[in-house]
Order: C-alpha cells, then structure tokens, then sequence
C-alpha cells in the first residue's frame, strides 16, 4: 500500500504539505493502514531497529547489537516488518542484509523520535 495522495484528489489546505500535515482528508483505507503502520511502530525494538536501518543497510548481527535484543527476538521483528512490506531484505552470501525500501518510513520515526525530543525537554 502507498499513502501518497490518490489521483484528481484536491488538497483542504494549499499550505498543508508545507506545514506536515496530509493534504486531504483520507479515506477509511489510509486511515486503517496508518493506524496498522503506527501499531508496528509502537513497539521499542522495532523501532530501534528502523531508526538503524534508516542510516542504512545492515544484517542482522549489526541490528541485534543496535537495538540490544536477543538474536531470535530481532529476526521475529523482522520477519514483521518484512510480512508488512517495511523492510527489504537480500541474501549477499550466508548475510540477510535488511535496507528501508524508501524515505517515507526513515522519516516518519525520525518526526517521532524528534518529537520525544521535544516531549522531553519540558520534563
């Protein structure tokens, strides 16, 4: 699935894109994927592991170390991800390498990880 605005849509708001907000209302389907998509991030490991893979590519050896879970713990988190279409995987050998397969992901944990930033500097 693709949350990009659908075709012959009109934006609400002429500067909503600018300010970060979607430019239309959306339909009960994006609605439904968005809030399945926040439902995967809410979990710390699998957040971790794509804030690490939002520098770029890495097996698993290298996200385990990252994200400080057990190995099979990591590889059940993947396969999530994975099943949900949010990571890329390759064989290059024996190594699974993992990669984001676009900047949409890497910037949606970057926001909410500003975002606790920022929730908790008023602490």
């Amino acid at each position: 699935m693709h949350l990009s605005p659908a075709q012959g849509s009109h934006p609400q708001d002429p500067g909503a894109e600018q300010q970060g907000s979607h430019p239309r209302d959306p339909g009960d389907e994006q609605v439904t994927y968005a809030a399945e998509l926040l439902g995967l991030l809410a979990d710390r490991t699998r957040l971790l592991l794509l804030h690490t893979l939002g520098r770029g590519e890495a097996d698993v050896s290298t996200l385990t170390e990252a994200c400080g879970a057990a190995r099979p713990a990591v590889s059940q988190h993947l396969a999530k991800l994975r099943l949900a279409g949010l990571v890329t995987v390759r064989k290059e050998g024996r190594r699974m390498v993992y990669a984001l397969p676009d900047g949409h992901l890497r910037r949606l944990v970057g926001e909410a990880l500003n975002l606790a930033d920022h929730r908790g500097a008023r602490r």
